[in-house]
């Protein structure tokens, strides 16, 4: 909720600052301000938007970012290896609700993914129904035969173990082995498996876009804020 009233320690520990037990610690060590006057009390409570913190306001309620994954990120909380979590500053991991992806990449795939702690969000962006738009760069292990735009724009194509055909697909040719294609659904290793199905390997895959935001102007690991 915007602007939420509630005491400065539901505040603090919901934002990933400290936990209710150390606000009254962290009152002390921080300048804690609301409405410009220095608080000491956790149980005091206040506006969300009355809050600062040495002087800058405190975190948003509801963070939604746009990140550009690097290769070799797993899109996880808690596999071993390098998580895309880590990207982002520590104190957002310890908020409440948590931060999510929207979906996943995997681990050797590249760009754009949304991550946000705004549950309904990550719901309505997920759901079989959303048709989100996403656009892939793929290079390819072949050569394209040349009938792979007319087999994906069908409407007709068949993935092993899916009991549905997919939607239609939009590919973009820029090279005999480097494709652009854009889908509006997200089965699981889909671009991989739409490639498979016509007899060709993905062997390089990057996410330019998803639901309008793209990551041209982000280097690998760093993220923007957007709303959606």
């Amino acid at each position: 909720m915007a602007n939420s009233y509630k005491r400065i320690d539901a505040h603090l520990s919901s934002l990933g600052y400290c936990t209710r037990g150390e606000a009254k610690k962290f009152l002390r060590i921080f300048e804690v301000l609301v409405k410009d006057k220095r608080v000491f009390d956790p149980s005091l409570k206040a506006y969300h938007d009355d809050i600062k913190i040495d002087g800058e306001p405190i975190d948003a309620e509801t963070i939604t970012i746009l990140l550009n994954k690097p290769n070799g990120f797993i899109c996880s909380h808690n596999d071993a290896g390098s998580l895309i979590y880590s990207l982002i500053p520590q104190r957002w991991n310890r908020r409440n609700p948590k931060i999510s992806t929207v979906g996943r990449l995997d681990v050797d795939t590249t760009g754009a993914i949304i991550l946000t702690d705004d549950g309904d969000l990550n719901h309505r962006l997920t759901s079989p129904k959303s048709d989100v738009i996403k656009v892939y760069e793929a290079t390819l292990a072949k050569p394209l035969k040349g009938d792979e735009a007319q087999i994906f724009a069908s409407g007709e194509l068949m993935l092993n173990g899916e009991k549905k055909p997919l939607l239609p697909a939009i590919l973009e040719i820029i090279t005999p082995t480097q494709v652009r294609l854009e889908i509006v659904e997200g089965k699981y290793h889909q671009v991989k498996r739409m490639f498979a199905a016509v007899g060709n390997r993905v062997v390089k895959l990057h996410r330019l876009n998803f639901a309008g935001f793209d990551v041209e102007d982000l280097k690998e690991g760093e993220y923007k804020f957007i709303k959606l």
